[in-house]
């Protein structure tokens, strides 16, 4: 839980999380406080790593402060500040429940803090490639687990799943693009850094959108641990039949009959796509994959640039008998999954299901 005026991106979870100070890394306000209370599971330790610690400098950190206290045994970590920062960029503890408390008063200077945390089940946490060697070989496998909280933190990702990311992208924000992880539970990440390339394409995937970078001489590729069992689960899968609540029958301006029916939704389809009757409402789309298979993500896309419409946003439901419907409620399994769709009628937006769907029929 977090509490106060100085709290800026939150995310906390049972076994990892990421916090950070208002406007980080923009100037944190004067006279506010942040108190978060981390709480792993019984039989557990937490681990902290420093992103960043840069408060304004004062005697004894009196003015601005980073502490640290472990309710359990009343043992403190810090004050922590720019004159006074921690000793190693990891703290481990030996409790279950921490309290990290953060204040101001009045600055000019500091970026406020950056902290993340896994529990001893999840060691090496990190935010940037930079953390895991100053000097790596060429081509290098390594595995890392990247917190709860990756996707709102500050820094710039550049390229896309198929062709890698560029190596001074933010490792964990990029693994959340590439959908390997689900950003409200983080998880552990398989990764190559390998030869880089002349150009890196942008693209919107998972509710983030990277950058088009230029020539690197690495590259970072993410490998998702089902590849490892089965080469054919990125295939893409056969629709034996599409349906739909409804479909639009054009007339348009000369007269000529245009029938945006349910089988014209195929990705591949030149020319215009499905479209629902445009007074419907809670229109859906049905796909119908012949047996039941094992879904890890959709793509979309617009019905092409000469008919300029595009889906914005959908939800996802899942039958195994076409009857019984289940609505997709991604990792949290809180509430029904909304899903970023596409901003424009030409780009293709990639979403991943974590955990995967196992169903014949999708809406």
């Amino acid at each position: 839980v977090s509490a106060g005026n100085g709290c800026g991106h939150t995310l906390l979870t049972p076994h990892s999380g990421t916090l950070s100070s208002k406007n980080y890394p923009g100037t944190y306000p004067n006279h506010t406080m942040c108190c978060w209370r981390l709480q792993a599971p019984p039989g557990t330790s937490l681990l902290l790593a420093f992103g960043d610690v840069d408060l304004e400098p004062s005697e004894h950190c009196a003015h601005s402060s980073l502490l640290l206290t472990d309710p359990q045994t009343g043992i403190a970590y810090g004050p922590y500040c720019r004159n006074s920062v921690p000793s190693a960029p990891l703290l481990v503890t030996n409790s279950s429940t921490v309290t990290v408390l953060f204040n101001s008063t009045s600055h000019r200077s500091g970026r406020g803090l950056l902290v993340s945390y896994a529990t001893s089940q999840h060691p090496g946490t990190h935010y940037t490639q930079e953390h895991i060697s100053p000097d790596p070989p060429l081509t290098m496998c390594f595995s890392v687990y990247c917190p709860a909280g990756c996707k709102d933190i500050h820094g710039d990702i550049w390229g896309n799943p198929s062709q890698g990311y560029r190596d001074t992208s933010v490792l964990c924000k990029a693994a959340v693009h590439a959908g390997v992880i689900a950003d409200e539970l983080g998880g552990q990440v398989t990764l190559s850094r390998e030869k880089g390339i002349t150009l890196y394409e942008s693209t919107f995937a998972n509710g983030l959108r990277s950058k088009r970078g230029s020539l690197s001489e690495k590259r970072l590729v993410f490998h998702k641990v089902c590849c490892l069992l089965s080469p054919a689960c990125d295939d893409v899968l056969e629709v034996v039949t599409f349906s739909a609540s409804s479909w639009w029958h054009e007339v348009d301006v000369l007269g000529q009959d245009r029938a945006w029916e349910a089988e014209r939704a195929a990705l591949s389809t030149t020319g215009h796509s499905w479209a629902a009757e445009p007074s419907a409402e809670a229109a859906w789309l049905e796909l119908d994959l012949g047996t039941r298979r094992n879904v890890t993500g959709i793509i979309t896309k617009g019905s092409s640039e000469q008919h300029d419409y595009y889906v914005t946003s959908y939800r996802v439901s899942s039958s195994r008998d076409g009857k019984n419907w289940r609505p997709y409620r991604g990792s949290s399994g809180q509430e029904d999954k909304v899903f970023e769709g596409n901003a424009d009628s030409q780009g293709e937006v990639s979403n991943t299901f974590i955990p995967p769907i196992v169903a014949r029929y999708i809406r």
